[in-house]
């Protein structure tokens, strides 16, 4: 076990790429338990870590994501949000919050939803009076929403990682945690507008909120495609990720007329790219994973956990934070890979519900998508809106809180997570 952590602190201290770490830690901690023999597993788990058929989704969720980016959909959704919000005082931010809640059904990842929404919510913002830094938080802490309500690129690749638990259970554990994180953006959106005075917009004529919701619902549709025919039992989740795609360049050409064949391209291109990131980390953390379990990790994890606290919800709490620490200095998908193999089998061993877990962290990484210095989702929207990426960070704050609200309900009542896949 030592020659193992020593490469893996080794490789992450001078900066080498998370993938790497994780196949040479594993190639490491392998060699040491097994000598020469070991690589031969290595190179085999490698393969079985990839060679998934629910992966096969991770590309089409990603595709029809980079589709719906194409074909203009967010100016739909945000039309039709503008509708509802339009008369309240804040409306842009709380419009913000709205179309990343419909927007995560569609993509599924937080960087995704934070360049296709601020690149249109963040002027607009802006030219209104709001700071611009706030513009930056609010749709920054917005998208992170994404990878919570399904679909969700991050769902799928925990299933795989530990197939204890099914992509269904996780689609569906996933809803309500994501709406009640909508929810409290929202609260401290009309707080933040009233003791600001942040403008708001003249009604919507009820013709044209109807306009705007037709316009918007053909592409409405996709998340009900995906997770009605999922939690419904019609198709896998495979299926319903390639119909989706379809049913994506059939509205994108016919119906909206604005996805063209190099739009169509790009799309591709973009697809290709994220999957083999995804891919290769996958095939790597499977090494990783596969020594863990063969050393020991999982149980030395659980006895520590155990030395601070006998409470079950402290102890929720106490990994919490790690995993906070964690995505300080990781992106989620790597934090994912890297952590996932050591803390579920150690959590389990405790006594806690692995469907619970698996939604509390992934609920726990990707709030940390906003956190500094990393914070990928934040940086991106500081970027978009020219500030400095600290003044997004502060702006950040009131958004934070309201996480950690939602942190503890959903550490302290498991139903919130598991109710929903109980009914299924």
């Amino acid at each position: 076990m030592t020659p193992a952590i020593l490469v893996f602190v080794l490789l992450l201290f001078i900066g080498a790429p998370v993938a790497v770490v994780m196949a040479m830690s594993g190639l490491a901690g392998g060699f040491a338990l097994g000598g020469e023999r070991m690589l031969g597993i290595i190179a085999d788990r490698m393969f079985s870590g990839v060679s998934g058929f629910l992966l096969i989704a991770v590309p089409y969720f990603i595709f029809t994501a980079e589709l719906m980016n194409q074909g203009g959909l967010t100016h739909k959704l945000i039309a039709f949000n503008n509708a509802l919000f339009g008369r309240v005082r804040g409306s842009l931010s709380h419009v913000n919050i709205s179309v990343s809640v419909f927007f995560a059904g569609l993509t599924g990842a937080a960087v995704t939803d934070t360049v296709a929404i601020g690149k249109i919510m963040i002027p607009e913002m802006k030219k209104q009076g709001y700071d611009a830094e706030y513009a930056a938080a609010v749709t920054a802490c917005s998208s992170i929403i994404g990878p919570i309500i399904p679909p969700s690129v991050v769902m799928v690749v925990y299933a795989t990682l530990l197939r204890d638990i099914s992509v269904i259970d996780l689609f569906a554990g996933g809803i309500i945690p994501g709406l009640l994180m909508a929810l409290a953006l929202l609260g401290v959106s009309f707080f933040l507008a009233w003791k600001r005075g942040y403008p708001k917009q003249a009604p919507t004529p009820f013709k044209a909120a109807m306009v705007a919701l037709l316009v918007a619902l053909p592409a409405m549709v996709v998340p009900l495609i995906i997770l009605g025919g999922i939690l419904s039992g019609l198709t896998t989740i495979t299926e319903a990720s390639g119909f989706a795609a379809v049913y994506a360049i059939v509205i994108g050409v016919v119906f909206y007329r604005n996805l063209t064949w190099r739009k169509i391209g790009d799309a591709l291109v973009t697809t290709v790219r994220f999957s083999g990131v995804v891919f290769f980390l996958l095939a790597t953390s499977a090494v990783l994973g596969w020594f863990v379990t063969r050393s020991g990790i999982a149980r030395d994890a659980a006895s520590m956990i155990t030395t601070f606290s006998d409470v079950a919800f402290v102890q929720l709490m106490l990994v919490c934070l790690l995993l906070l620490l964690i995505g300080t200095v990781m992106d989620v998908l790597p934090a994912l890979v890297v952590i996932a193999p050591v803390l579920v089998p150690a959590m389990m061993q405790l006594g806690f519900d692995p469907l619970h877990f698996a939604i509390l962290m992934i609920v726990v990484l990707n709030i940390s998508n906003v956190t500094p210095p990393v914070g990928m989702t934040l940086m991106t929207a500081a970027r978009i809106a020219e500030v400095p990426y600290d003044r997004a960070i502060v702006a950040s704050l009131p958004f934070y809180v309201s996480f950690i609200v939602v942190i503890v309900l959903l550490a302290a009542f498991p139903v919130l997570s598991t109710w929903i896949p109980s009914l299924l």
